[in-house]
């Protein structure tokens, strides 16, 4: 688990270090409303991503296929995804006039149109090749893949598109994403010995069904905030806001990777070697809490050096909004560590319950404090994280007490009434040649 948590940790610090150079080199070369109006499209293409998974990324990590029926277990997930995903990117761009009337621009461009959608493709399918690398133990791979290669290609792109405006930065997000795809399915095929394979059975895809759509449903619960909170900084307050937003969350997404980290080895390990699951238990807590409060406080003292980096007005915009982001890191750490030990033991419909809590309160409150500036978002998402951390808490709190109750007092044979059964084997039928009797004792033989 230690091994595991920390090349995720790192693929994520190592992704989220260049992503962070990424925007410092945006924020140099586009003016803020540039910034948000392409993170509003950024925003929605992670959202698409994570909602055309399907449930999937998770049911390969839980239930692997064995032997060769592996490949077509991946493979067919890898074609519904990427099916999934291209329409569901058609449908948002469908969507615009309703709930983004500043992104319409996209749909005039029929080139930057099909970008988007194939750019929501790849990162869904980079999302579930991510999976494939955990279960297989190889999470070093994802350092590589989302960290060095896909950071490298967004950081050469965005200087060389700047001309292009909004476009250049999807279209250097996107570069990466596609960049990402390909070098994942080489190493798969490289390294795991991945072969394209649609007619194997025993793909277990059916069988788990029923976790796979929970967790899809979990999951686009947890995500809609991703999406609708950007939407309402941008309506609401308008584009320099929604780049000073989005760019202090991605600061503190980088924060909370300690968290996402360990809970996501956790469950690898557990799915992996169930009769350790305890013992994971437990260092999972300890790793978190003595890891996410120092970097926490990190964040929170040091957020005003950070947004400097990024010039113009971040370090003065953005600062509250990070100091708050930092101290609710607590926060998400609870509600992702409960989240994927409720996946774990199956109690998909809290799990369902919890995401219910999260999107509601988060929205719900972002809606009516929006007005009040931005900081007012960072307790709402806070809030959010509380609420839904502490359902998960009672749903498994009680289901260990439900498991430890003691068993109620089991009446005496003197107090039962006894059915005693003997085989009597009848040879004048010799197509029924035995039949149970309720007349004698069991063990008793009768010709």
């Amino acid at each position: 688990m230690y091994r595991s948590s920390f090349f995720l940790l790192a693929a994520t610090v190592v992704t989220s270090g260049l992503g962070f150079l990424f925007w410092v080199v945006v924020a140099r070369f586009y003016s803020p409303s540039q910034v948000g109006l392409a993170t509003s499209l950024i925003s929605a293409t992670s959202l698409i991503s994570y909602l055309s998974l399907f449930g999937l990324n998770s049911t390969l990590i839980r239930f692997p296929a064995a032997g060769v029926s592996r490949n077509g277990q991946i493979t067919q997930s890898l074609v519904v995804v990427a099916a999934t995903s291209c329409a569901v990117g058609i449908g948002y761009l469908a969507g615009l006039p309703w709930y983004g009337q500043r992104l319409l621009f996209v749909r005039d461009h029929l080139l930057l149109s099909a970008a988007f959608v194939v750019f929501c493709a790849c990162a869904a399918l980079n999302l579930l090749t991510d999976s494939v690398f955990i279960s297989a133990r190889v999470p070093q791979y994802n350092v590589l893949v989302d960290g060095v290669l896909q950071g490298l290609a967004k950081l050469a792109l965005p200087a060389l598109l700047v001309g292009s405006g909004v476009a250049g930065i999807l279209d250097s997000v996107g570069g990466g994403y596609v960049v990402a795809v390909l070098a994942s399915l080489v190493l798969m095929s490289r390294r795991l010995g991945f072969r394209f394979d649609l007619l194997s059975r025993g793909t277990r895809l059916r069988e788990q069904l029923r976790f796979s759509v929970a967790s899809y449903v979990s999951s686009l619960l947890n995500l809609a905030p991703l999406m609708v909170v950007p939407l309402i900084v941008l309506q609401q307050l308008g584009a320099a806001a929604a780049g000073y937003y989005f760019v202090a969350f991605q600061i503190a997404n980088l924060l909370n990777s300690v968290s996402y980290a360990v809970s996501e080895a956790v469950f690898a390990e557990v799915s992996y070697d169930p009769s350790r699951f305890g013992v994971l238990l437990r260092r999972s807590v300890v790793i978190i809490i003595g890891v996410q409060i120092p970097a926490a406080a990190t964040v929170a003292f040091g957020s005003g050096l950070l947004l400097t980096l990024f010039g113009g007005g971040y370090a003065t915009q953005a600062h509250p909004l990070l100091q708050v982001f930092a101290m609710g890191a607590l926060a998400v750490a609870l509600n992702t560590w409960a989240g994927y030990i409720l996946k774990l033991v199956r109690l998909m419909r809290a799990l369902i319950l919890s995401n219910v809590v999260y999107a509601v309160v988060t929205i719900a409150l972002s809606v009516l404090w929006a007005p009040h500036g931005l900081v007012w978002l960072g307790w709402a998402w806070a809030a959010g994280n509380v609420a839904s951390g502490l359902v998960a808490l009672v749903a498994l709190v009680t289901r260990r007490r439900r498991r430890t109750a003691p068993a109620p007092e089991q009446p005496t044979a003197l107090d039962q009434p006894t059915l005693q059964l003997a085989v009597v084997w009848d040879t004048s039928d010799p197509d029924r040649p035995w039949a149970r009797s309720p007349l004698q004792p069991w063990g008793e033989a009768t010709e």
